[in-house]
């Protein structure tokens, strides 16, 4: 079977499709399958703007083409395929882009964040698990993104990728822990384990970066230091939890903290994952200090760092994809901190706009002007 072949015809939904490099995004008509076994329909009620998926409109990830945008979401369970035992139509859920087997050794291991079979199939195939995709536009293949695609009316997941939670938690805002809270919380908690009295500085206060200023508040930080080049955004992590700010706009960073901290950080999150910013963390280090890299860079960079002062001072650099959590245990989880008031979402987003308005949802990420904002995808 080819990507684009599918068992039974579809309905037509709107989606943002991005056709390759030097294309414009356009949201269109597209054709979406009916659910296999092992998948569920969700209609989208939201969808974050994210990184990720500039990386792939700016030619800095490789991706096949053309690809429906999009991998943080949530929704209404439209639909369940044959198998699916999990899941029921109704049900809220949000959308995870790593949608783990359950099976390959890493989920056996309790680490399905590095789920194998979701990181040489679904991430860099555009498929889902049976090597085929639900979606053509203009009657050809289409691609999913990272096994989502939720900058969309409706998706097709596997099973494992729609996480069920609480039906009060508000739909539009539980989009953002599919990937900016999930990453950023998770990365001060299982990536890193920040214990009550350290010291944190997270350079970068996009979503992910804000979640990580969230994460460290509730694991009782004594101090966390925010780098931004924007003050707004300084502004918002202070809200957040952040007990200082570093305006980083033609300041050097590492001076700057070493100014606040003499002695180095005991953790440092790079919430951009740009080589200076990784650079900058790793340099920022106390004795025994942990430099976590959040943010994705492009592919193919490489960072310097001086491995004898590493060894010597005990530091270590740590990597973390999705926040080292395990989607069904941790997404809900979240969702109930939000529930309680202990995290704070809705100063994460700068604005809701319609699906319509995908392209310039990302033109507005790419400028650095744009916290989290949020798609609306729902149509009844």
């Amino acid at each position: 079977m080819t990507p684009g072949e599918r068992a039974a015809p579809g309905r037509q939904i709107k989606a943002a499709v991005f056709s390759g490099p030097g294309q414009p995004v356009r949201v269109t008509g597209v054709e979406l399958a009916q659910p296999q076994a092992g998948e569920v329909e969700v209609a989208v009620a939201a969808a974050g703007v994210c990184h990720s998926d500039l990386h792939v409109v700016r030619g800095e990830w490789a991706h096949p083409t053309p690809v429906v945008l999009g991998h943080e979401g949530s929704g209404i369970v439209a639909a369940v395929g044959p198998g699916v035992t999990s899941l029921s139509p109704g049900d809220h859920v949000v959308l995870s882009w790593v949608p783990a087997c359950g099976r390959c050794r890493y989920c056996r291991l309790g680490r399905p964040a590095q789920c194998q079979p979701a990181a040489e199939v679904i991430a860099p195939g555009g498929v889902l698990y049976d090597g085929t995709s639900r979606l053509r536009a203009g009657g050809e293949p289409a691609y999913h993104y990272l096994g989502v695609s939720s900058f969309a009316e409706r998706v097709v997941v596997p099973e494992s990728g729609a996480i069920r939670v609480r039906p009060d938690a508000p739909l539009e805002l539980a989009a953002l822990v599919g990937c900016a809270v999930a990453t950023g919380v998770g990365a001060v908690r299982n990536t890193a384990g920040v214990p009550p009295g350290a010291t944190v500085a997270v350079i970068g206060c996009g979503g992910v970066g804000l979640s990580c200023v969230q994460g460290a508040r509730l694991a009782g930080a004594a101090r966390i230091v925010a780098v931004d080049v924007v003050a707004e955004k300084l502004a918002v992590a202070r809200r957040l939890g952040a007990t200082e700010a570093v305006h980083a706009d033609g300041r050097p960073v590492v001076a700057a903290l070493r100014a606040l901290v003499p002695e180095g950080l005991d953790y440092v999150f790079d919430g951009i994952g740009k080589i200076e910013t990784t650079e900058q963390a790793i340099a920022a280090l106390g004795l025994g200090g942990s430099a976590v890299v959040v943010g994705l860079p492009p592919s193919g960079q490489q960072a310097r760092f001086d491995p004898l002062a590493l060894a010597e001072a005990d530091r270590r650099i740590l990597g973390c994809n999705y926040g080292s959590i395990v989607p069904q245990r941790d997404i809900p989880d979240l969702v109930d901190l939000v529930m309680s008031g202990d995290l704070d979402l809705e100063s994460m987003v700068s604005a809701r706009r319609p699906l319509a308005e995908a392209a310039d949802a990302l033109a507005d990420l790419a400028s650095g002007r744009a916290l989290r904002q949020l798609l609306i995808c729902a149509r009844a």
